[in-house]
C-alpha cells in the first residue's frame, strides 16, 4: 500500500485551513533532497508556513510537498520529500500531528530468490462461524 502520510497531510491541511487556522510544517531539513532556504533552519530542522495568504502554487503529492514562498522578501522555491515532514499543525493552537518516522524499506540480500507464496485460485468464499 502506499503511505498514508501524505492523505492524511492533505486531510489536516484543509481542516486546519477549514477552521481560520495558520497551517505550518515541521520538517527535517538534513535529508538532501531537501530544498528550503539553509538560513533559517535550526537544529536540522525548518517550520514553514504553507497557509493560502503565504504561499504560491502549493502541491501536496503522494510524494512531495512544493510550493513558492518568499523568505526575507525573496520569492524562493521550496521542494520536501513527503517523509521528511515531521509533523502539521495550526499556529493558533498546535493542533494537529507529528508523524512517526518511516521505516526504510528493507533491501533484499543478493541471491534471495525465495517465490512468493501461490495465490488461491478460484472464487473467495465466506463462511459464518458461531
Amino acid at each position: 500500500m502506499t503511505p498514508s502520510r501524505p492523505y492524511i497531510m492533505r486531510a489536516l491541511y484543509e481542516w486546519i485551513v477549514d477552521n481560520g487556522c495558520t497551517p505550518y510544517i515541521l520538517v527535517d531539513a538534513t535529508p538532501e533532497q531537501v530544498q528550503v532556504p539553509e538560513q533559517y533552519v535550526k537544529d536540522g530542522q525548518i517550520v514553514l508556513n504553507i497557509s493560502p495568504t503565504a504561499v504560491v502554487d502549493l502541491d501536496i503529492s503522494n510524494d512531495s510537498v512544493m510550493f513558492n514562498g518568499r523568505f526575507g522578501g525573496v520569492a524562493t522555491d521550496i521542494f520536501v520529500p513527503v517523509n521528511a515532514v515531521i509533523g502539521i499543525y495550526a499556529r493558533e493552537n498546535g493542533k494537529g500531528m507529528v508523524f512517526e518516522p518511516e521505516d526504510e524499506p528493507e533491501p533484499t540480500p543478493p541471491g534471495d530468490d525465495t517465490p512468493e507464496p501461490p495465490k488461491p485460485e478460484g472464487r473467495p468464499s465466506l463462511k459464518i462461524v458461531k
